[in-house]
């Protein structure tokens, strides 16, 4: 009996400096993640006065929101109509896409066919092929259907996303097949099946794939640069590269256009940041 308050005892000390440890590294990696985040957002505040400054002044001494003023009234694009195409864009390719990797999903995890695993094995695998390498091929089917410089060729690039299937499929994997037994037996079609009873039930795994969905949509630079190539199709992110070209050294400038382009990112995961966590955690666990 001893022997064991002992080794509790002893083992103890080093559970409480293991978490004092982990603590430590995790709010050191915090504070580097928000530091440059803090710089920006005082940056664009800033207006005449110095801005490359030792020590840094994190509070500007004169604030001022005239950087963003000029980010909306630039003349080399239009603000406006740039953030209509992105908004647009990418909430338009977030419902395609969590729609279609959900109903992947709902196929490879609850629909029984010869060579499901094979099939699902195999769409798997075309995530090691890097994006860029499908860029052209991507062009040049979207030429042949003369889609280049719409809408319509970037909601169909949105279709494919082989980790969204992946993360569906383990999340829908983990209902239990009674729910959709007794639906079935109640006369629900396959359709309301899915919408009424498994859309509800992975919650945190859809609103993780929304995220993830709209980051990727907002935050595209390369494939609008090579599809949208009329400056009434701009996105903010094409105009955020046109105006670096044009702000030069202003650095209070372009600090407050990137502000502009991630706040909606800020905004939506705000809204589903209590199911990210618990959506991945589900995602992991089966296999």
């Amino acid at each position: 009996m001893s022997s064991f308050s002992f080794t509790a005892h002893k083992m103890r000390p080093a559970k409480i400096f293991g978490k004092i440890v982990f603590y430590v590294i995790i709010t050191l990696a915090a504070i580097l993640v928000l530091v440059p985040f803090l710089w920006m957002l005082s940056t664009s505040f800033k207006g005449a006065e110095p801005i490359r400054t030792i020590p840094i002044r994190w509070i500007p001494e004169h604030p001022t929101l005239s950087s963003y003023a000029q980010v909306i009234g630039m003349s080399s694009f239009n603000f406006g109509r740039a953030t209509f195409n992105s908004f647009f864009i990418a909430i338009t390719c977030t419902v395609v896409q969590v729609l279609s990797v959900s109903m992947a999903g709902f196929i490879f995890a609850k629909i029984p066919f010869k060579g499901r695993e094979k099939v699902f094995l195999l769409y798997l695998a075309t995530m090691m092929i890097p994006t860029t390498v499908t860029l052209i091929p991507s062009y040049t089917i979207l030429n042949g259907m003369h889609l280049l410089d719409t809408y319509w060729a970037m909601i169909l690039l949105a279709l494919n996303n082989a980790f969204g299937v992946f993360l569906m499929r383990q999340n829908m994997s983990a209902v239990h097949d009674a729910y959709l037994e007794a639906a079935m037996m109640d006369g629900c079609s396959m359709a309301k099946i899915f919408f009424k009873i498994m859309l509800p039930m992975c919650k945190p795994a859809v609103a993780t794939m929304t995220l993830m969905a709209f980051m990727g949509a907002w935050n595209d630079y390369l494939k609008p640069l090579i599809i949208l190539t009329s400056n009434d199709m701009q996105t903010l992110q094409l105009a955020l590269a046109t105006l670096n070209g044009q702000a030069g050294g202003k650095e209070n400038i372009l600090m407050a256009g990137a502000v502009l382009t991630i706040l909606p990112i800020l905004i939506v995961y705000i809204c589903v940041q209590r199911y990210i966590d618990e959506g991945l955690q589900i995602g992991g666990m089966k296999g």
